[in-house]
């Protein structure tokens, strides 16, 4: 009877270490991945024939805006990137140009919250489960847009033949807060589109707090109060 005790127990324990082993394995190891973070696609050579490009343009499809957050799994100090992202985007802009250059005005983008979604993954854990977790604390049902908003932005006139940066200074809006930001953003002409993306060098990064946001509260879980968004707009010539 202790003969069985015993092998009984030697079992348990067995199962318990390769259990331990296998959650280790799961959330502290480098079984986890992170979608690079959204910038401008890479046309074709011949891919910029758009011309005539003052007027009124309007977001289309393909358009993409994110998020990412650090969160650190409790045992460990190595910090995951959980990352999400929505493709309910809307929004437009007007161009007009002179012999120096372009100007922006009236640029409106708008990402639907409800619809984002984690594209991070972690072996062994659902990552979407967060995402509930998210729409909760940003209240979705009462806030269902973020949105950034520029009255004027300069843009060189090479836009039309090569990648250009630029400084958009404007208003963001999240949570039903508004703040005054600075984006930092490239721009090309794709085909028959104007594309607009973030800056890889000079994310654009708040806190969450600052927006009336508290941090999930995850279980074995720390998540930083702190947020780097991006984006990548593309955008059709109106009729």
């Amino acid at each position: 009877m202790r003969r069985r005790l015993t092998i009984g127990a030697a079992i348990l324990v067995l199962g318990l270490v390769v259990a331990g082993a296998g959650a280790y394995a799961y959330y502290f190891s480098g079984l986890r991945s992170t979608p690079k973070a959204l910038t401008l696609s890479k046309p074709s050579p011949a891919a910029s024939t758009a011309s005539g490009l003052a007027g009124a343009w309007t977001v289309t499809s393909g358009s993409k805006a994110e998020y990412r957050v650090s969160e650190v799994f409790v045992g460990t100090t190595s910090p995951h990137e959980a990352v999400a992202d929505t493709s309910t985007m809307s929004g437009d802009m007007t161009v007009a140009g002179d012999a120096t250059g372009y100007s922006v005005s009236s640029m409106t983008f708008t990402a639907g919250m409800a619809d984002l979604h984690s594209v991070d993954s972690v072996a062994g854990r659902n990552v979407t489960q967060r995402d509930f977790v998210v729409q909760r604390q940003i209240e979705v049902s009462r806030y269902p847009t973020a949105s950034f908003t520029a009255t004027s932005a300069a843009v060189p006139l090479t836009v039309s033949t090569q990648k250009v940066d630029l400084s958009v200074p404007g208003k963001l809006t999240i949570h039903g807060v508004t703040k005054d930001v600075t984006a930092s953003a490239q721009a090309q002409v794709v085909g028959d589109k104007i594309e607009v993306a973030s800056n890889p060098s000079s994310p654009l990064v708040i806190d969450m707090t600052d927006y009336g946001i508290t941090p999930p509260q995850v279980p074995f879980t720390k998540v930083d109060s702190r947020v780097t968004l991006a984006f990548d707009i593309f955008l059709t010539k109106s009729a």
